[in-house]
């Protein structure tokens, strides 16, 4: 008798990756519009110039991040939904929230073929956040350094 579980482990695997690059593709465009916006501000000589304009750079680098994530969110969700693991996407969006972010209540658990989804989303939005916050810290950094010369 052959063993078939080695194909039932590569199918998520293989799901999970794809969807961990599509998510990939979507994080790069909030790094490109943050780095497009503190470009055209240093351009326009708005930034280091006051406290509140820097402030607005920041705010913009970090909803964009948010939005980000939010639709990565919803990208697993959906995932969550065409694999059969879910009926309605609202269900499925609260069950993709916690396993991104790695909140991990355990209040719902995904069925045996499809459980390894759920660590492979994990891993996904604590790299995605490490990213996040890397370019955040580097809007900041870029403000400070143009603000105080000093520096």
């Amino acid at each position: 008798m052959q063993d078939t579980r080695p194909i039932a482990f590569l199918i998520p695997v293989s799901v999970g990756v794809a969807a961990i690059i599509c998510t990939i593709v979507i994080h790069a465009l909030p790094l490109r519009a943050t780095i497009d916006t503190v470009r055209r501000e240093k351009r326009l000589g708005r930034v280091g110039v006051r406290f509140w304009l820097d402030t607005g750079i920041v705010t913009r680098s970090i909803l964009y991040a948010l939005v980000a994530h939010l639709v990565e969110i919803a990208l697993w969700a959906e995932l969550f939904v065409t694999c059969g693991e879910f009926s309605d996407f609202r269900t499925a969006y609260y069950h993709s929230a916690v396993n991104y972010t790695s909140l991990g209540y355990g209040d719902i658990i995904m069925s045996p073929a499809w459980r390894l989804l759920g660590p492979l989303e994990t891993a996904d939005g604590m790299l995605l956040f490490g990213v996040s916050a890397a370019m955040i810290f580097a809007v900041i950094q870029r403000l400070v350094e143009a603000r105080y010369t000093d520096l």
